[in-house]
């Protein structure tokens, strides 16, 4: 009898495979695969990785939408304990071509609607010997170019092995502060700081800081499935990006439980809550009020039609990565009593969160942080609560090991405090009397102002506080008088407007007036990301034309 097993997420998957085989793993549309044909095929996928030469660390990019075949592809990567890549889909051919270049990556798994961008820049990526397309009947008539449909026909199963902990695992940063970057973790330190974040979110899970209790994971995968009450996650954000793959693919396997995804790009708020009804969807992914407050929209239209959506099922929603804002939970709120839990995080490590209900209600941005969580004035000491003062915040809990390639930078954001080493994404927050967190913001989206620090989000959340706002972003332009001034590009929600002095005289109300806009530029469309994340750099690019025009 085994006395434990190690920490890796392909040896977890093949354990839950084993004890709860039957059970849904994965469900895209119509597809859809339990569990042991889902590690049946990643493991003959695995197998021909493994031929072409993939092995520890090696690098595999992932050009793909959310599908079942992402999840598959991931499975048999770790399985031969490569490294999947995670490719922007957004991407054009400067951007791919730095991506699977910096991150050295052999090996790409790409839907059949990206081949033309494929054709366009694989020459220029030498060291990738396998092409793997998904989807089509027909793969390109060139040399390392692969049907995966055909891999998965023609491959016998790869036979199980011992993995090793220290096994890589790493996830690109999104850009949103300049080039992406590998953020480095081990699989050993992810596993135990993944099942923590599932004890901090009410599931019952084995304490796995003692290895041992890793064997209690068959009971507690067992009991959930007996009792109907497996996981069901729809993850509605990009699983190219940390909240997905984070609180909704590694959560939800490792669980036992299932992953329903929309294959397709964008939101469709109809179709998600549809989805909900018809796959008795229990946890729902989010980022913000990105995706929260079309989800929110589309609940009160189909209230107000008379023909109101049944989501009864759900027991949580999740979110990470952008604000949540509090009129918009409780709008949630009112159609269900669901937990909301917002994390506060990136890709270089959580730090806080907030739960709110029916009968908890939480301010905008305002999180409890964890207990290996400081705050770091500029002056380099820790912030006192209720002190006022600004600071950075660190995070102990789960430390990258860095940025891939980049010492520099990676000096820069992993440090040590008073013999401790902290991850410091560059998030700064204010700490209440209570000691919980006011998020302010990154520090380099700052804007300098007259010797005035202003941070976007605080603004941008005052500005959404009108009704007649639908979306908003806030940067600072170059100015001779301020050095930098408050420029929004704000969007009206459907048959709603509001001029720009109304607008700035109704935000003075909650804002000190020199954090107040001083130009507005309303647009069809605020830019954001697949993600929910901003497009700061659209943002300002609009914001000075619109300024120098």
């Amino acid at each position: 009898m085994e006395n434990k097993f190690e920490f890796h997420f392909a040896t977890i998957w093949e354990k839950v495979a084993d004890y709860v085989p039957d059970d849904i793993a994965l469900v895209s549309g119509e597809n859809k695969k339990n569990w042991r044909e889902y590690e049946q095929t990643s493991a003959k996928i695995a197998s021909f990785l493994k031929d072409r030469g993939i092995k520890k660390n090696s690098k595999v990019g992932l050009y793909l939408f959310n599908c079942n075949e992402y999840l598959e592809s991931q499975f048999a990567t770790f399985k031969v304990m490569g490294v999947p890549i995670n490719v922007n889909y957004r991407y054009k051919s400067e951007e791919l071509i730095y991506l699977l270049d910096n991150s050295d990556s052999e090996a790409v798994f790409f839907h059949e609607s990206y081949l033309d961008q494929i054709l366009l820049i694989y020459k220029n990526l030498p060291n990738i010997k396998t092409w793997i397309q998904i989807g089509g009947k027909e793969s390109p008539d060139i040399n390392n170019f692969f049907l995966y449909e055909n891999i998965v026909l023609s491959n016998e199963p790869m036979e199980r092995i011992k993995r090793d902990e220290d096994n890589i695992y790493m996830i690109y940063t999104g850009g949103t502060t300049g080039m992406p970057k590998g953020v480095m973790y081990t699989h050993g330190s992810f596993v135990i700081s993944m099942f923590g974040g599932l004890k901090m979110q009410g599931y019952e899970v084995p304490d796995v800081r003692k290895k041992e209790n890793i064997l209690q994971l068959k009971e507690v995968i067992q009991k959930r499935s007996h009792e109907n009450n497996s996981t069901r996650c729809l993850i509605a954000c990009p699983l190219m990006h940390g909240t997905g793959m984070f609180l909704g693919g590694f959560m939800t396997h490792c669980l036992g439980g299932s992953i329903i995804t929309i294959p397709e790009i964008g939101l469709n708020p109809s179709k998600l809550l549809k989805e909900i009804e018809l796959n008795k969807v229990n946890n729902l992914v989010i980022v913000g009020d990105a995706f929260a407050k079309p989800i929110l929209n589309e609940l009160d239209l189909g209230h107000k039609n008379g023909n109101p959506y049944n989501i009864s099922s759900l027991q949580i929603i999740i979110s990470s990565g952008v604000i949540w804002s509090a009129d918009v939970k409780a709008g949630i709120l009112k159609h269900h009593d669901v937990k909301l839990f917002d994390s506060m995080g990136s890709s270089e490590g959580g730090m806080g969160s907030s739960v709110s209900s029916r009968k908890k209600s939480v301010k905008t941005a305002k999180f409890r942080m964890n207990p290996d969580v400081i705050v770091l004035g500029d002056d380099g000491k820790i912030v006192e609560p209720g002190s006022g003062v600004r600071g950075l915040v660190g995070t102990s809990g789960l430390v990258p090991l860095g940025y891939y390639k980049d010492p520099v930078k990676s000096a820069e954001t992993f440090k040590e405090v008073n013999g401790k080493r902290y991850s410091f994404p560059g998030d700064y927050a204010l700490v209440e009397s209570d000691g919980s967190v006011t998020l302010l913001g990154r520090g380099s989206n700052c804007i300098n102002s007259a010797g005035e620090k202003i941070y976007p989000e605080e603004v941008e959340e005052a500005l959404k506080l009108e009704p007649s706002i639908d979306d908003v972003l806030v940067v600072g332009v170059e100015d001779e008088k301020y050095g930098q001034k408050v420029v929004a590009i704000a969007s009206f929600n459907k048959d709603m407007s509001i001029t720009e002095d109304d607008l700035k005289a109704n935000t003075k109300a909650h804002l000190s007036s020199y954090k107040v806009p001083k130009n507005i530029k309303f647009v069809e469309k605020v830019s954001r990301a697949p993600n929910g994340k901003a497009d700061y750099k659209w943002a300002k690019e609009l914001a000075k034309e619109f300024i120098n025009a």
